[in-house]
């Protein structure tokens, strides 16, 4: 049976023993990243640097609210703003496998740059089991590859360590929750972001579509879950789909996107059950996005499809 306490106190001295100098983080605010962090920290103390890279993929509010809640970590941390770069090195991409692969070398090209200036020679990740079983590798196939690691370029420079490498999502939150961190909770978040939930080319525009929409359905399914309207499910956003049909504003016949609402309810990542939500919750947040972005968005829809046969992002 897994032991939080047991993993953390092996993990605390295994990275000891591992850093023998300074390490950085890729600290995206999630459970595993954060978790992560703070295990790194309580082992190596301030020769660990957090650093979070604002994308110009991320939810409403995420920078400013994980600013400041490695901040209230006590973990030594920077915030840089790369979104320019991401933007520019995904113009014009639309296959997912591309974007991730494309996601993955920038962060890593960022941490180079950041390492660099701290004066690093190891790159922390939250890496956790379901990561590199979806990436494939061996006899396992490729479902997806995440950014943290069918995304590594070959020639980094850092070396890699991943003390959460073969736990599932549900340990994790074990050991956060005997940290008593404040994310143990917190629904899962993909490293490449909303650059996923756009299917397509990711731009400024189709980015803060999908951010708007992400934003209400995460209001308004944790509002009716502190009702008692429902359960909070393990995962709820929103996609943008690269589709557009005719619909009706007022008297007239407007031309506008699709948005794809997905809940699902699972306990590893490995499988997955869509999220039975009440049908007035659907309506609500429907009503909300279509009046809230009516020029661009006249359609939304549920998805009720389990893990397998599709994965939990659309991406």
């Amino acid at each position: 049976m897994f032991s939080a306490e047991k993993f953390i106190d092996e993990q605390v001295k295994k990275v000891r023993d591992q850093v023998k100098g300074k390490a950085i983080i890729a600290a995206s605010g999630g459970v595993d990243s954060t978790v992560c962090a703070a295990l790194v920290s309580r082992s190596i103390g301030e020769r660990l640097l957090a650093v979070y890279v604002d994308t110009g993929f991320m939810r409403k509010g995420e920078t400013e609210s994980v600013d400041k809640m490695l901040g209230r970590l006590g973990v030594k941390h920077i915030v840089v703003d790369a979104s320019d770069e991401y933007f520019a090195a995904l113009k014009g991409v639309t296959d997912p496998e591309k974007k991730r692969k494309i996601i993955g070398e920038k962060f890593i090209r960022v941490f180079e740059r950041e390492a660099r200036k701290f004066g690093a020679e190891y790159l922390v990740q939250g890496t956790i089991a379901p990561d590199w079983i979806e990436s494939g590798g061996g006899l396992r196939d490729t479902i997806k590859s995440h950014h943290n690691v069918g995304g590594l370029p070959s020639d980094m420079d850092l070396k890699l360590v991943e003390p959460l490498r073969d736990l599932y999502k549900d340990e994790v939150r074990k050991v956060a929750r005997t940290l008593k961190m404040e994310v143990a909770e917190k629904q899962p978040f993909p490293g490449p972001a909303l650059a996923i939930r756009v299917m397509g080319e990711p731009t400024r525009e189709s980015v803060e579509i999908v951010r708007e929409a992400c934003a209400i359905v995460e209001e308004e399914i944790e509002k009716a879950s502190s009702a008692g309207k429902m359960k909070l499910p393990w995962q709820y956003f929103a996609v943008l789909l690269p589709v557009r049909s005719v619909g009706v504003q007022g008297d007239i016949r407007a031309y506008g996107y699709t948005i794809a609402v997905r809940a699902v309810d699972s306990v590893d990542a490995m499988s997955a059950i869509y999220s039975r939500i009440p049908h007035e919750v659907l309506e609500t947040i429907a009503s909300r996005i279509t009046n809230t972005m009516k020029e661009k968005v006249n359609r939304v829809v549920y998805d009720v499809t389990n893990k397998p046969p599709a994965t939990i992002e659309w991406e």
